[in-house]
């Protein structure tokens, strides 16, 4: 089963029902099309002041000021629970997840990443025990303006644990920001291993794809950097980007020190 990104069609349903690639009919499904540059702003209503005291002993203590905005519970949605660390041949992506409001796919990709649930290795079809799913994984598709995904170990976009879940969306956690790490699907509720971490908002995703954690700042830029790489007709980079280790940090844990780079002129002690 291929997980794509389908081109985006004049609706949404349109878009999200038309494979990537005609010769995978059943492959999930993602629009590939970079959204237009800027997004739209929603515009915020300013309350108007209350009328104010006819008192003359302290004007300026007796008026009645106007509100604030009240926080959207959008903005009250914080990322919550543990963080993945993923190293990377082209640098390090630390995002936290939503356990909250995702907590099945937190759980699932947690226990692929450690190796403490068994999963179907896609290529040999056999039963891998105690075995850790992600690492040394590649990178099978890159789109700048967009996304990088990844999360299958046969490196083709067809791979999967030898399952599926269902989806988790929260109507008010959206693709509204950049960094967003959520599930890969081929439709609704056929979440498996595969994920993707996008590089700017991406409203056309809202509710469709479930979000599951949110990358810091510096984890975007090389999101960036990778979705740059040159690739063939498939959005597959040429050379591979290898997800060389996951690691899971629980959360108020300090996070691991970043890999030293590996240089063939390191002296021999």
């Amino acid at each position: 089963m291929k997980l794509a990104f389908a081109l985006i069609a004049p609706t949404l349903a349109a878009a999200l029902a038309a494979p990537a690639f005609a010769q995978q009919p059943t492959a999930p499904t993602v629009p590939a099309t970079p959204p237009a540059s800027g997004q739209p702003s929603t515009p915020v209503s300013t309350p108007a002041p209350t009328p104010a005291s006819t008192s003359t002993s302290n004007p300026a203590s007796n008026q009645d000021l106007p509100d604030g905005p009240e926080p959207t519970a959008a903005a009250l949605i914080h990322p919550n629970g543990p963080f993945v660390v993923m190293d990377t041949t082209m640098g390090r992506i630390t995002c936290q997840f939503f356990q909250k409001q995702a907590p099945n796919a937190v759980a699932n990709f947690i226990a692929l990443a450690n190796g403490t649930k068994d999963w179907t290795d896609p290529a040999t079809k056999k039963k891998q025990h105690n075995k850790r799913y992600y690492d040394n994984t590649t990178f099978h598709r890159v789109i700048p303006q967009f996304m990088i995904q990844g999360g299958d170990p046969t490196g083709t976009g067809e791979g999967d644990p030898g399952w599926s879940f269902d989806d988790e969306f929260d109507p008010n956690l959206n693709f509204d920001v950049p960094g967003r790490l959520a599930m890969a699907n081929s439709g609704p509720n056929t979440n498996g291993s595969q994920f993707f971490v996008t590089e700017q908002a991406y409203d056309s995703l809202n509710q469709h794809y479930t979000v599951f954690g949110q990358c810091d700042e510096s984890s975007v830029l090389v999101v960036k950097t990778i979705a740059r790489v040159q690739t063939d007709g498939q959005d597959k980079p040429v050379d591979p980007v290898i997800l060389k280790k996951v690691t899971i940090i629980p959360e108020g844990q300090p996070l691991p020190a970043p890999p030293e780079p590996t240089s063939s002129t390191t002296s021999k002690q």
